[in-house]
């Protein structure tokens, strides 16, 4: 019987039936593919980790060209609309210039009626050699104990590939995208995304123009339990240069005739920050947020054990002893870290020397409501006032190197109720909303420019070993991770268009 035969109420009722493809979400079938696919989406892996690009090797430039071809011409292949995209030159100490690896760019799906989400990530990675303690060949993926061995692996090699494979799924079942995805990966993120910010200001009004949120993978969870993250900490880098005499001294010669700038240094470093972690620079943490009730609440119930915190780490005691108060200075305090002194003597063995001049390099980590170049003032203003007590001959320098804004999302904002929601389908549970103690300077970049708001959703393990030897991403997360990302087009795709 041909359909027009139908009568008339059942018709209605057929067409009231028969599911819209944006609502009926084959999850089961989605997550069966990944399943049966994830041999494929480690070998890529290992093909992505086998490049040593490596950014802030200059002699590693060529692996990172080499990366972002590799990035389009994967993008492409799968049909996307991919640009690569100049951004430049790369200025090096001596004056000579090497290009920019290019920033990839690619669209699937430019449907109107659909939200967009914009996908960054980045594929340069941190140096690693084996014999820095690696128990594996750094760029040979290698899978031990279901954990899959590799520098890049997890920061972000993998959490980029399973935001493609999650397009990649969609296309391969047939399935309507629920939303349309664009991807923005670079190759000098960890070397400080030298020629992004400007390349996102350039393409706001072309590029960005039809994002409504963009999406961060570049972090990891806390603990065994999934997590969303909604803050960063800033960073303000900063160089305090004492210098004295013309050139280095002999110690035995001229000891006790000059005033020495190594202890001119040392003396003002002793002024940042007391034993007990106090920050000792006027104005720094009036300018920090109160920690409300609700925020410590939150604290309160996250999935995180000190003890196995001190053991990873190696010490055996921590600045506080409870899991909030190490939390919140983990997340929403400043503290301050002192990393060296360049033109100290530091190689093994003793040298009798009076060092000319001396750069101490240290940081300032920033949250919510602190402003860099407020911060920038009130250290040198420290720093000189505390240095004159002194009286001393010498000459000091204090300059602001970085200058790195805090990031922090609503986490009621719709954005993130569609992450539990996804975070619920695919790991059953309700994840922790956590903050990052490191800086994401593209989070707040994207923000300031694009107007957009943004989630950061991370699969990266706890104890993946970001820029560290033996870094690792669990299968688990890696096959887990695609699946979320899956799982999350589809409740984007519900919500009201901003």
């Amino acid at each position: 019987m041909t359909i027009w035969q139908l009568p008339s109420v059942l018709l209605v009722f057929i067409s009231s039936v028969s599911p819209h493809p944006h609502h009926l979400f084959e999850y089961d079938e989605l997550s069966q593919y990944v399943d049966s696919h994830q041999e494929e989406y480690v070998q890529t892996l290992r093909d992505w980790v086998a490049v040593e690009s490596d950014s802030s090797d200059v002699l590693r430039r060529p692996d990172c060209h080499r990366m972002m071809d590799m990035t389009a011409e994967k993008l492409q292949a799968m049909g996307g609309k991919v640009e690569l995209v100049d951004i430049g030159v790369q200025e090096l100490p001596d004056g000579k210039t090497v290009a920019l690896p290019k920033v990839v760019t690619a669209q699937f799906g430019s449907d109107p009626n659909k939200q967009t989400v914009c996908v960054y990530g980045h594929v340069d990675v941190q140096p690693a050699k084996l014999e820095d303690g690696w128990a594996t060949e750094p760029y040979n993926l290698t899978d031990i104990n279901g954990n899959l061995y590799g520098r890049g692996a997890s920061d972000n090699k993998a959490p980029v590939l399973a935001w493609i494979h999650t397009v990649e799924v969609y296309q391969a079942l047939n399935i309507d995208l629920p939303v349309n995805v664009k991807f923005i990966i670079e190759g000098m993120e960890e070397t400080g995304s030298n020629g992004l910010d400007a390349m996102i200001v350039a393409q706001r009004d072309t590029f960005f123009s039809d994002v409504d949120y963009i999406i961060i993978s570049d972090c990891g969870w806390l603990s065994q339990r999934p997590a969303l993250t909604y803050g960063t900490r800033g960073n303000c880098y900063f160089f305090a240069e004492v210098e004295g005499p013309k050139q280095d001294l002999h110690s035995g010669v001229y000891g006790g005739t000059v005033i020495e700038p190594m202890t001119d240094l040392i003396g003002i470093l002793d002024t940042l920050i007391s034993p007990s972690g106090k920050i000792l620079i006027p104005g720094i943490r009036e300018a920090v947020a109160p920690l409300s009730d609700e925020e410590w609440k939150m604290y309160q119930d996250i999935e995180f054990d000190i003890e196995s915190f001190k053991s990873k780490i190696g010490v055996s005691q921590l600045m506080y002893s409870n899991k909030v108060d190490l939390l919140a200075h983990r997340w929403r305090y400043p503290t301050v870290t002192i990393h060296g002194i360049e033109g100290a003597f530091s190689g093994p063995g003793t040298k009798t020397v009076i060092p000319a001049k001396v750069i101490a390099k240290f940081s300032i980590r920033q949250v919510p409501n602190m402003d860099p170049a407020v911060v920038k003032k009130q250290v040198t203003d420290y720093l000189y006032s505390v240095f004159a007590k002194r009286k001393s001959p010498n000459k000091l320098k204090v300059t602001m190197i970085i200058g790195a804004k805090p990031w922090l999302a609503d986490t009621k904002h719709p954005l993130y109720e569609a992450g539990k929601a996804a975070m619920k389908r695919v790991f059953n549970v309700e994840p922790d909303m956590i903050r990052e103690g490191g800086t994401i300077p593209i989070a707040k970049t994207f923000e300031d420019v694009t107007g957009k708001s943004i989630i950061m959703m991370p699969i990266g393990g706890f104890d993946d070993g970001l820029h560290s030897q033996n870094e690792k991403m669990s299968r688990y997360n890696y096959i887990e991770g695609t699946k979320l990302f899956i799982a999350y087009l589809h409740e984007v795709a519900h919500l009201k268009k901003d």
